[in-house]
Parts: C-alpha cells; structure tokens; sequence
C-alpha cells in the first residue's frame, strides 16, 4: 500500500514539473510572430489584459494570440491545450468577459464551430506578454 502511494506522489510532482511542448508553427505562424515580434523586447509577464479590440488580435497558431496595441505595443497570449483549431476554417474563440476586467490569465475561452454553433475545444489563458520598442 505504502508503495502504491509513493508511486502516485512521485507521478504526480513529475506531471506538476513537467512543461508542455509548444506546438510547431506553421511557417506562415512564424513568419506572422517574428514580424509582430520584430525591434521589440519582451517585457515582465502581466496578469490581463485589458480593453481590448477584437480587430487588434491576431492568431499565430492553435495556442499563441497577439493582440496589437498602437504601432508599438504587442501582447502575446499563450493558451493551454484545447483550443488548436482555433483561426482554421469556420472556428472562432469565444471569450466571456465578467466585469470588465479584459482577458485575464486562467480565463477559459472556448472554440466554437460558427457553421453549427457548437462549441467544439476550450482551453485557459495562460502567460500575456506584452513586447515594445526598446
């Protein structure tokens, strides 16, 4: 029994300290982020983001969004697994706003299939990093 137990604690501190990969870009994705991403640097992580414009947003892949902010501002958000189909045919993100607060990390957003209305992934956001002109 007591080894049962040890098993399961060590499983579970290796699943806790393990990163996920993050998936291959397509060339046209990374073609899409370095140019988003150029002259810029990477600032400290931030918690939401707030106010902000859906024609801004722009989807790299399944698992990364920019959002631009005037010509020297981009933030980067990073979502967890679920939402890959997101940008590809007839999805889209839906984003449930309470209280007006923006996107916020450990929001869900769910991907929704426009042609049947029904919601097909969901994922969390996780890291928004913004970069800007040094």
């Amino acid at each position: 029994m007591r080894g049962i137990s040890l098993l399961l604690l060590g499983a579970t501190l290796a699943s806790c300290t393990a990163t996920a990969a993050q998936p291959m870009r397509s060339p046209r994705g990374q073609q899409q982020y370095l140019s988003l991403l150029a002259g810029k640097t990477a600032r400290p992580e931030i918690s939401c983001l707030p106010n902000y414009s859906a024609n801004d947003m722009t989807v790299i892949d399944g698992r990364t969004l920019a959002f631009r902010r005037g010509t020297g501002t981009v933030y980067v958000m990073h979502l967890t697994p679920g939402c890959e189909m997101v940008g590809s045919g007839t999805y889209a993100l839906l984003s449930r706003q309470y209280g007006g607060t923006g996107l916020c990390r450990g929001d869900i957003q769910q991907v929704i299939d426009t042609m049947n209305r029904i919601t097909v992934g969901s994922c969390t956001i996780g890291a928004i990093i913004p970069y800007t002109r040094p």
